[in-house]
C-alpha cells in the first residue's frame, strides 16, 4: 500500500526510526530481523537514528544493545544525545520547567491528567498517560508556550517549537545531512512533521491515521514487520537479504 506522496525515490543516505510500534511488535518487544538489518545497513555507511518519546536511559540502552553509532533524539526532541571526541554530549532542546507549569495548569482546571512512571526521568518535557482528554488538553493549552502532541502510547506536554523534526535537524547537520535524505519510520502523530520532510517516510497499519497521511509508503504489514517491509521498498536493504 503506497501514501499520500508515493513515488519519489531520492538516494538515501540515512536511516531515522521511531522505537516503539515501529521496531517492535504490539506488546513493545524487540524484533530481531530489524535489529539485524539496522546492523547491516550500519555497517554499509548508512546513519541510523532512533528518534523516540520515550527518555534518554531507555533510548540509550536500546542504542547500544542494538550497536548503533548515530545521534540519539529522545524525549519527542527535546534531548538530542551525541558521541562526540569520545566523549557523551546532552544536547537539552526545550525547557521542563514550561511543561511543568502547564501541567499543573490542566490538573488544577480538572483536567484528568497522570504523568508515567518513565516521567522521574524526563528533562525537557512532561508525558501523561493514555487514555487522556487530548481534544480537552489542547484546549486548555491554547495560546500558551506549551503544545500536547499523541504518541499513541502517552500525551506529551513540551514547548512549542520543539520536537522530532526541530531535533533532527540538529542531528543531522553534522553530518551533512538532512531529513530529505533520510528514510523515515514512524507510527504516531508526533513523527508527522519528521515524515513530512522525510526523503522516504514509512508508516504502518498500526500508525496514526495522520502519520499513514504523511508517509511515501504505509506496508500493509503492521509494526516492525512493517518496518522491514518498507526499509526493503525504499532501497536501503536488497529483498534477498531478508
Amino acid at each position: 500500500m503506497t501514501g499520500a506522496r508515493a513515488g519519489r525515490r531520492p538516494a538515501l543516505r540515512g536511516i531515522v526510526t521511531d522505537i516503539d510500534g515501529t521496531l517492535t511488535d504490539r506488546s513493545r518487544r524487540l524484533n530481531t530481523d530489524a535489529i539485524r538489518l539496522l546492523r547491516e545497513v550500519q555497517d554499509r555507511g548508512v546513519t541510523v537514528v532512533l528518534a523516540t518519546g520515550n527518555v534518554l536511559p531507555v533510548a540509550l540502552a536500546i542504542h547500544r544493545s542494538i550497536g548503533l553509532t548515530g545521534p540519539i533524539v529522545a524525549e519527542n526532541g527535546g534531548l538530542l544525545y551525541r558521541r562526540v571526541d569520545g566523549r557523551d554530549v546532552v544536547r537539552h532542546l526545550a525547557r521542563r520547567s514550561v511543561a511543568l507549569a502547564a501541567y499543573r495548569s490542566l490538573r488544577a482546571k480538572g483536567i484528568p491528567v497522570r504523568r508515567l512512571f518513565t516521567d522521574r526521568w524526563r528533562e525537557t518535557e512532561v508525558a501523561v498517560e493514555q487514555p487522556a482528554p487530548l481534544r480537552a488538553i489542547r484546549a486548555a493549552l491554547a495560546g500558551t508556550d506549551v503544545a500536547a502532541e499523541s504518541t499513541g502510547y502517552a500525551i506529551h506536554l513540551m514547548e512549542r517549537g520543539a520536537g522530532k523534526r526541530t531535533a533532527l535537524a540538529v542531528a543531522l547537520a553534522p553530518l551533512g545531512l538532512t531529513l530529505a535524505d533520510c528514510f523515515v519510520a514512524g507510527d504516531g502523530d508526533n513523527d508527522v512533521a519528521m515524515l513530512n520532510a522525510a526523503g522516504f517516510g514509512a508508516s504502518f497499519p498500526n500508525g496514526s491515521a495522520r502519520a499513514r497521511a504523511a508517509a511515501d509508503f504505509v506496508s500493509d504489514r503492521p509494526y516492525a514487520a512493517g518496518f522491514i517491509d518498507a526499509l526493503m521498498r525504499s532501497g536501503l536493504v536488497p529483498r534477498s537479504g531478508r
